[in-house]
């Protein structure tokens, strides 16, 4: 994203718990800031890309009283509605503008600038960031005013992610099960109804025995817990419930650093 921003002309400074991974933004033409609130001070824009909410609020603590008058915090870590929510208590006691935007897209279209924006918030606040959407992404969805909104769509879509990921990862297993060679699973489905770019993608990936994470297995399976808590754990869910599990199994095994394709390894007979 950081470095989409700096194709696009935007002066960025960036920071990071571990500072060794900031090094190649640099070489971008990006500043290392200090520490967070070095990191806003002289910015209209500042983006979060975190792991969890926990991580989000102790780095906002940092920062949010730093930030100039007038700035727009968006918030592209997925974290949940709830999450929002303790972001937006955070933000407006700071008096800070606040955007939920995650985003859809792995690895690639990140590097790319071909990421999906969700925005919800402020319409005045969304339309702000709209230079910056574009520089990131080659799509934007506003989803509506209510912070938690666009969250709430993201986490839709990952468990979307992970039903297909999973899927493929089973037709593959099965498929070797039965003796017959994968690739005849992809070249199946491919041009019908029921075919996906995503599945051979992950498919690909599976044959390939490429464990480089695109999208790291242990970031989808938090994902699909903050779909279960907003779903409600009163409420049954058993959809939900056996997608957790599967990953959680994966992770479970050593896998949670690897690409979410090596769910495989949860289900291969």
């Amino acid at each position: 994203m950081t470095r989409s921003l700096l194709r696009w002309g935007f002066w960025v400074a960036v920071w990071n718990r571990s500072v060794e991974k900031t090094a190649p933004l640099v070489e971008s033409g990006a500043r290392v800031a200090t520490d967070p609130a070095d990191a806003v001070r002289d910015a209209d824009v500042v983006i979060t890309m975190l792991f969890d909410e926990a991580a989000v609020l102790e780095v906002a603590g940092e920062f949010l009283p730093a930030m100039r008058a007038g700035a727009v915090w968006m918030q592209s870590s997925t974290i949940g509605a709830e999450g929002m929510r303790a972001v937006a208590t955070a933000a407006s006691s700071n008096h800070v503008a606040v955007v939920d935007a995650p985003v859809l897209g792995t690895k690639g279209p990140a590097e790319r600038g071909a990421l999906t924006v969700l925005a919800s918030g402020e319409a005045a606040a969304c339309a702000s960031l709209r230079s910056v959407f574009d520089a990131i992404g080659s799509r934007t969805v506003i989803v509506g005013e209510g912070l938690g909104a666009a969250s709430d769509l993201k986490l839709v879509c990952n468990t979307w992610v992970a039903s297909l990921t999973a899927g493929t990862a089973q037709s593959l297993a099965l498929s070797l099960k039965f003796g017959l060679e994968p690739t005849l699973f992809l070249d199946a489905i491919s041009g019908s109804a029921s075919d996906s770019p995503y599945a051979h993608a992950k498919g690909e990936t599976i044959l390939n025995g490429d464990r480089a994470p695109q999208f790291a297995l242990d970031g989808l399976l938090k994902d699909l817990r903050l779909a279960q808590s907003t779903f409600g754990f009163s409420r049954r869910a058993p959809y939900l419930d056996a997608l957790e599990r599967l990953y959680a199994t994966a992770s479970d095994a050593g896998h949670g650093g690897e690409d979410v394709a090596w769910v495989y390894d949860a289900v291969a007979p």
